[in-house]
């Protein structure tokens, strides 16, 4: 048996990091959602 979750920081940081959501209408909606219920961390680091 092997682990299922291999995770690739990078890969994570272009789909879902802080620059990739202000690039899109959708991903500033999710940032700002975010923003206004106070999340210490908005995107992935």
């Amino acid at each position: 048996m092997s682990q299922t979750y291999k995770p690739h920081k990078l890969k994570k940081k272009k789909k879902m990091g802080f620059l990739a959501r202000m690039s899109t209408k959708g991903g500033r909606k999710v940032i700002n959602n975010r923003r206004r219920k106070g999340r210490k961390r908005l995107a992935c680091e």
